[in-house]
């Protein structure tokens, strides 16, 4: 079967918000980590249409949000359901979430932010064709942490 990408709906964002935990220092992923950030998946008019809900046979499995940038710019944030990770299936999600991109979109460049200390999404990231261009810090989960800004390469 298939991925297929829909518009999320409130039920699925609250699913995600306060279903969805991560094992051990991936906690830090977990939506009710960071109350900004909490707040503004569940606001379902700041999600407007550009966040998606990720089945694979109508079992949801992931999530992926995009920020434009600009006309052929998608900066973009994308989670897969705790029980999965791990298991060598973020390759192949991250893949999917890429192709729907090109199809939908046309991006000329695709970017993303991740924790330097998530090592396993970084290894993910690189393997499909990502590379890092810089590294920032920034104010999460109530402290400062470091991130790295990547950028996929047709």
């Amino acid at each position: 079967m298939s991925y297929k990408f829909t518009v999320m709906t409130q039920e699925e964002a609250e699913d995600i918000a306060f279903n969805w935990h991560y094992d051990d220092e991936y906690s830090f992923y977990d939506m009710e980590a960071d109350q900004e950030d909490l707040d503004e998946f569940l606001n379902q008019e700041k999600r407007g249409t550009l966040s998606f809900s990720v089945t694979k046979e109508k079992d949801l499995i992931g999530f992926l949000s995009i920020n434009r940038i600009d006309d052929k710019t998608l900066d973009i944030a994308l989670g897969m359901r705790p029980d999965l990770t791990g298991l060598r299936k973020g390759e192949g999600f991250l893949r999917k979430c890429i192709d729907f991109l090109n199809t939908e979109y046309e991006p000329l460049k695709i970017t993303l932010s991740v924790a330097t200390f998530n090592k396993r999404a970084i290894k993910v990231y690189k393997k499909v064709g990502f590379i890092g261009v810089q590294t920032f810090m920034q104010e999460t989960n109530g402290s400062t942490f470091e991130f790295l800004k990547m950028e996929y390469k047709y």
